[in-house]
């Protein structure tokens, strides 16, 4: 698994295939070992697509219940490397990544908006020049100028002073809100 080092590009969506049944079980238990090994800045977020359905029973009853998009599916945004590869995998009722034999495969960024995991965010109110604090991240509580702003608005570059110097950083649109 080594070789995840080399090729990781940040984080990104990965699909982690489960029992049928042990996806809430699966998405508690990594948001728990998150929490306990402190993670937060290599496994970011999980996620189980869902829809509201209207379902009736015997009696006529109608109930709205959320059903799963993908039954057997969790969807994990993290940093892939050997350590966050080796702690997803062994959880109880994994079975294991999406992608070619053990290589996960991560989800490309329209195919994250397309599946409903990843929300297209939108700057129309915050322009170049503007100062913002970041409300995500590591860089949480630092506040600093938007110096770049990508064509679909989801991702900016953020002027942060931090040890005496200026450095840019790229967050995601809703990592970010304006002063």
């Amino acid at each position: 698994m080594s070789d995840f080092n080399e090729l990781n590009v940040g984080p990104k969506w990965y699909i982690v295939h489960t029992y049928t049944g042990y996806e809430n079980k699966v998405k508690a238990t990594i948001e728990k070992v998150v929490a306990n090994r402190n993670l937060s800045e290599v496994i970011f977020d999980v996620k189980i697509p869902v829809v509201p359905t209207v379902v009736t029973n015997a009696k006529g009853e109608e109930k709205i219940v959320e059903e799963k998009l993908y039954p057997s599916y969790v969807f994990v945004k993290m940093v892939m490397n050997d350590e966050t590869w080796h702690v997803v995998r062994n959880i109880s009722g994994v079975t294991g990544f999406v992608g070619p034999g053990s290589r996960p495969v991560p989800l490309t960024d329209e195919e994250a908006l397309a599946i409903a995991v990843e929300e297209q965010v939108k700057l129309e109110a915050i322009k170049i020049g503007d100062e913002v604090e970041i409300i995500d991240g590591f860089l949480t509580g630092h506040k600093g100028v938007v110096s770049e702003i990508s064509e679909d608005a989801s991702e900016v570059t953020v002027i942060v002073s931090t040890i005496g110097r200026e450095m840019p950083v790229n967050l995601d649109a809703k990592a970010i809100k304006k002063l």
